[in-house]
């Protein structure tokens, strides 16, 4: 893998690319977990594929659309849906809840009648449903590094304002932070991330990389800068792994790295329960 590492330019960007993605997904996903709005980036994930599936169909109807990477129009649904989605929170003020699952519902209808108007599914759109490591491209790579950046930036100079939004919105808003700007920000740098990461993982799968490794995290983190690192470090762990065993088993690399996901969830959960009972059985041997 080394040697075609070195020789093959797109085994190359699709590494350097799922390093960046398992980056930027757990980092977001620290604070949509604790913010309880994990079905986010499900909802967010579906209106991109709309995006997608929009972009082929253009690109069928019209010369000019068909040089225009899709990922781009993936990109302004996904944006446009997360503000929509901060627009019916404010809405439903009584029921924000109902804001993911309606953009969801969007998502998924449009999709379905774009994907029909294109005459079904096709080799492109099946790389973006579920990830495809030859899809990606030089200018895949430049456009993650972007999103990479002005990820970054914005965590540094807003973490305060995030920090204390996801845990308490209410003193948040009490204590002068311009709430509904950090929101609208916040979604933004969400749906920046999805439609970024569906090369490599996929529309479908993106948000299991954005939770499963935040889900581990959490087990064993003690502080909430902890859960931060600790997830990142889980979701390189996935990304790497997953690009691996998909090269190595000619598997999904989607796929692979949501599995790997899942694995090391799963082996944080055991190890948390086991060294609870041998501490709990240790301090009751002690009484004894």
């Amino acid at each position: 893998m080394i040697q075609d590492f070195i020789q093959y330019d797109f085994i190359r960007n699709a590494a350097i690319v799922g390093i960046m993605i398992g980056f930027l997904a757990p980092l977001l996903g620290v604070f949509i977990v604790v913010r309880r709005q994990a079905l986010i980036a499900d909802a967010l994930s579906h209106i991109t594929l709309a995006g997608i599936a929009a972009s082929l169909l253009l690109s069928k109807q019209f010369i000019m659309f068909k040089t225009l990477n899709p990922v781009y129009i993936g990109m302004a649904f996904s944006v446009t849906g997360s503000i929509l989605i901060e627009k019916l929170r404010i809405e439903y003020k009584h029921f924000q809840e109902l804001a993911i699952p309606i953009i969801l519902s969007i998502g998924i209808g449009l999709s379905v009648v774009f994907i029909s108007l294109a005459n079904g599914f096709n080799t492109d759109l099946f790389n973006y449903l579920f990830g495809s490591i030859i899809a990606v491209g030089v200018s895949d790579v430049w456009m993650v590094f972007i999103v990479l950046i002005v990820v970054v930036i914005a965590i540094f100079l807003f973490y305060k304002e995030l920090f204390l939004l996801s845990f308490d919105e209410e003193q948040a808003h009490v204590s002068g932070i311009r709430s509904r700007f950090i929101h609208f920000l916040f979604m933004i740098l969400v749906a920046l991330v999805i439609a970024a990461s569906m090369r490599i993982v996929g529309i479908l799968l993106v948000s299991a990389l954005i939770t499963l490794p935040v889900a581990a995290s959490i087990r064993i983190a003690t502080g909430f800068k902890q859960a931060i690192l600790y997830s990142i470090g889980f979701g390189e762990m996935s990304v790497i792994g997953g690009l691996i065993v998909s090269y190595y088993f000619d598997l999904a690399p989607g796929g692979t790295i949501v599995l790997i996901a899942a694995l090391i969830l799963v082996s944080v959960i055991i190890w948390k329960k086991n060294r609870y009972i041998f501490r709990n059985g240790k301090h009751k041997e002690g009484n004894v």
